[in-house]
């Protein structure tokens, strides 16, 4: 949510801040999410681990990079080529925000696959995950509006979203790793056997 806001004011300068600006970056947003949801459903279904799950995050981390460091050079060339600024401004929330927004988008479906232990627990999972999810996303709109705006520029807050994702992502990479060590031990008698 902190990133579609934001999406706002980083397509303003070129597009203005009028509604279909705002319907523009709606849309492309739902439809983004709408796909990742399919998709991390579908990678869910494949031997999921906190391995996965973190190279999520990283991937996420990662694609978001572009909106700070090359979102003056897309919207120049969009707002050049496209003279109806309700499709430039599609366009431009199309290709700033359409995959980040998509593999954010996978991280719930695969939240819920690595939550839920029990079949007849699935709904309650499902519930807590998304009441987390919609209040996380709450708090992020309102700390990104009041509070980070006015202490920031656009890209640093950006770029600390994306550090953030990558940070999560490793830390879950980390912790698969030690709570699943693949130690190869040797059987003993293996050994004796072998020698006698």
């Amino acid at each position: 949510m902190g990133i579609e806001l934001l999406g706002g004011r980083i397509l303003a300068p070129y597009f203005g801040s009028s509604i279909h600006i705002w319907g523009s970056i709606i849309t492309i947003f739902m439809l983004s999410l709408s796909f990742g949801y399919l998709a991390g459903g579908k990678l869910s279904t494949k031997n999921a681990s906190l391995t996965k799950y973190g190279s999520i995050f990283i991937a996420a981390g990662i694609t978001i990079l572009p909106i700070a460091l090359s979102s003056t050079w897309i919207m120049e060339s969009i707002f050049l080529a496209v003279e109806d600024s309700r499709y430039g401004s599609l366009l431009a929330s199309m290709a700033l925000f359409f995959i980040p927004t998509v593999i954010l988008g996978m991280l719930s479906p695969y939240s819920v696959r690595l939550l839920v232990k029990d079949k007849n627990e699935s709904g309650k999972v499902a519930g807590v995950l998304y009441f987390v999810s919609t209040l996380g996303s709450a708090l992020g709109t309102i700390i990104t509006s009041f509070y980070f705006v006015l202490m920031f520029d656009i890209n640093t807050i950006i770029i600390s979203f994306s550090c953030t994702l990558v940070l999560l992502g490793m830390t879950a990479i980390l912790l698969n790793k030690f709570s699943n060590p693949s130690k190869v031990y040797q059987n003993p008698q293996v050994g004796d056997q072998a020698h006698g």
